[in-house]
């Protein structure tokens, strides 16, 4: 009999499942080949701003240059300083480098992954312009102290929530929950085709309480042009593709029933270890911090023997990934900043051990099982320790 095989994602379930409509919606913008800021695309704006508890929404054509637009919306410029983790995606740091700014790394939290907000102070100096807190692998970071930080030094912050489309921060049962994106004067989404609500291409969404601060991204998308050929300001081209608004608004109808799904998952993925692996040494399963709304872009554990489990497991058919195996600090683009190895010790550890297990709304609870098990015989062949 042939082994069950564990994709670590698969989107043409998914697909099957909505093709039809996806078809007809695409119908629709050829019918009227309005193919650039379509109607679609301000339908989806509408709806992401509603969703994500904020005022406006800007569509745009990547997670990475929501981000770029909203730091040159801000003005931030060449010898800034902007705090952000080393232990997340390239863009984060990519953009603030890309105006002449310069990252200064913040260490995270090694439960959450999350920058940690006590070490932010010690990072702060007269150039210090803004603070990007990353809400990794869908759970938010830790913001009250962080905005307590950044109220009083007078800094922007901008959300990375490309991750964590519907996650909330609420640090105490009786507090307000708060949605990702709606705490910071912008908040940064992600449609890449593998996050929870993903298109069919690149395409992103800035979002922002400020009427001034969303004119500015509106602007800035379009080469800063108004009227057009006219330029008020100096952009550029990042417009979300009204293609990619169609089929991500058949798509947001799903999101809510998918994110259910993701956290079913989880919790079996933690009921199943508990059964199966409750004595393994150094297995460290994923942690939802305070009250929060943990919605499970990625199912992330840690263990020391990552290398030696990744590789046992794409044997077995099962796919995983890492994210990331080298933070940005040490990454060789960044080496004119001077970072050395220890520099920032919880991040580089975290490299060294997380591994991502296969987490999707259709992923079956059978081969949730054949991960569990074959993370079981691998330990066992090393007498089940550590």
């Amino acid at each position: 009999m042939t082994p069950l095989k564990v994709p670590f994602f698969d989107l043409t379930t998914q697909f099957k499942l909505i093709e039809g409509e996806i078809k007809s919606a695409l119908d629709e913008v050829f019918k009227t080949q309005q193919f650039i800021l379509g109607a679609q695309v301000q339908a989806l704006e509408e709806k992401i701003a509603q969703y994500c508890r904020s005022q406006y929404a800007i569509g745009v054509a990547s997670g990475s240059d929501a981000l770029l637009l909203s730091l040159m919306a801000l003005d931030i410029e060449s010898g800034d300083e902007v705090l952000l983790p080393p232990f997340t995606f390239f863009a984060t740091a990519g953009s603030v480098s890309r105006l002449g700014a310069i990252p200064v790394f913040v260490d995270i939290d090694p439960d959450t992954y999350n920058i940690d907000p006590t070490k932010i102070e010690e990072k702060i100096t007269s150039r210090t312009k803004a603070i990007i807190p990353v809400h990794l692998f869908g759970q938010c970071a830790d913001m009250d102290p962080l905005l307590q930080i950044a109220k009083t030094k007078k800094l922007f912050v901008i959300e990375d929530a490309a991750q964590s489309l519907g996650a909330q921060y609420q640090p105490k049962a009786d507090s307000k929950e708060r949605r990702a994106g709606q705490m910071g004067n912008f908040g940064c989404f992600s449609f890449y085709p593998t996050k929870n609500l993903g298109a069919f291409g690149d395409a992103g969404m800035v979002v922002t309480d400020d009427p001034v601060l969303a004119e500015r991204v509106r602007l800035l998308r379009i080469h800063g042009s108004q009227p057009k050929y006219f330029h008020k300001r100096i952009g550029i081209n990042s417009r979300l593709d009204t293609m990619q608004a169609a089929i991500l608004l058949v798509k947001f109808k799903y999101l809510e029933t998918w994110t259910q799904e993701r956290q079913k998952k989880a919790e079996r993925y933690d009921r199943l270890f508990k059964e199966h692996l409750p004595m393994i040494e150094g297995l460290t399963l994923p942690m939802t911090q305070y009250q929060n709304r943990h919605i499970f872009h990625q199912y992330v554990i840690r263990t020391p023997q990552r290398d030696r489990l990744k590789k046992f497991l794409a044997e077995e058919g099962i796919g995983t990934d890492i994210y990331y195996p080298l933070p940005l600090h040490l990454q060789e683009c960044f080496s004119f900043l001077k970072y050395q190895r220890g520099d920032l010790p919880v991040s580089e550890k975290a490299s060294e051990e997380v591994l991502a297990l296969p987490i999707y709304p259709e992923l079956k609870e059978e081969q949730q099982m054949v991960v569990v098990d074959r993370m079981r015989a691998f330990y066992k062949k090393r007498g089940m320790r550590d």
